[in-house]
């Protein structure tokens, strides 16, 4: 199904804010609206309440050159708690839009992730 990101651009922190649903395979996608550039200084997934996502759910975020930023730390999320990395364990972004892909959720599930970007 889709991601919508919401786009705070204002600060000298970016912060992108990804809400998901899954479609039937388990799967969602969308990207960013801006380009952006910066070290990501922190990543967080937040499963759903009540539509929770299957354990070991996966999360990538990639720029335009198909890298993934988050450095395979997105992989194996909890279906249930909030879950942070730290900036420490992350990559970079270059004038890139975003895109946030999100795999083996299982059906019509959801969440939110969010990063920081300084």
């Amino acid at each position: 199904m889709a991601v919508t990101a919401t786009e705070n651009t204002t600060q000298s922190v970016k912060q992108v804010y990804f809400a998901w649903t899954s479609d039937s395979s388990g799967d969602a996608s969308g990207s960013t609206t801006y380009a952006y550039d910066g070290d990501l200084i922190g990543f967080a997934t937040d499963p759903d309440g009540t539509a929770a996502p299957t354990d070991n759910y996966d999360v990538t975020l990639t720029d335009a050159n198909g890298f993934d930023l988050l450095m395979g730390n997105g992989a194996d999320r909890d279906t249930a708690d909030i879950e942070y990395v730290a900036g420490t364990s992350l990559g970079a972004v270059s004038g890139s839009k975003l895109t946030l892909t999100v795999a083996n959720a299982g059906d019509t599930k959801k969440g939110v992730a969010v990063v920081w970007i300084r």
